[in-house]
């Protein structure tokens, strides 16, 4: 076997040789087309490039960012909530509140608002608490115990 008689692989293909001649039959134009700018030298035609229009990226209206999506949520429950659902002397938690089925999800904790009125003494733990419903549990011979 002779290295001439080997069949022509990639790497042995010669390059090809464009601009020398209409005879070269890739003369002229060199396999650049006609005219337009792809024809040019020099030109860099990306993916995103449109063409000389205005881009999609500027065309968009630009909107502000807010901190929406990483708010903390508490699922909350009222005084009348707790007054109608427990007894005297008895001790709400988040756990309870859930078994019970007072709450659906907890969420990011619980925190209880001053709704409606507390006649019973509670000892209720939580993550947060407004100032008038500690100071309703209070009143009403309770204790408020922040989790």
């Amino acid at each position: 076997m002779k290295l001439e008689n080997l069949p022509k692989t990639k790497e042995m293909k010669s390059k090809k040789i464009v601009g020398r001649g209409p005879g070269s039959g890739m003369g002229k134009n060199a396999t650049h087309g006609e005219k337009g700018q792809k024809s040019r030298s020099g030109v860099s035609i990306s993916a995103w490039f449109q063409g000389g229009q205005s881009p999609l990226y500027r065309r968009l209206p630009k909107r502000g960012f807010n901190n929406k999506r990483f708010e903390t949520k508490f699922a909350t429950i009222n005084l009348s909530d707790l007054n109608a659902y427990f007894n005297d002397g008895d001790i709400v938690t988040p756990e309870i509140l859930k078994e019970r089925g007072i709450i659906k999800k907890q969420l990011s904790g619980i925190k209880v608002l001053a709704n409606g009125k507390l006649e019973k003494k509670l000892t209720v733990k939580a993550q947060r608490f407004s100032t008038k419903a500690v100071s309703a549990i209070e009143t009403a011979g309770g204790k408020t115990e922040v989790i």
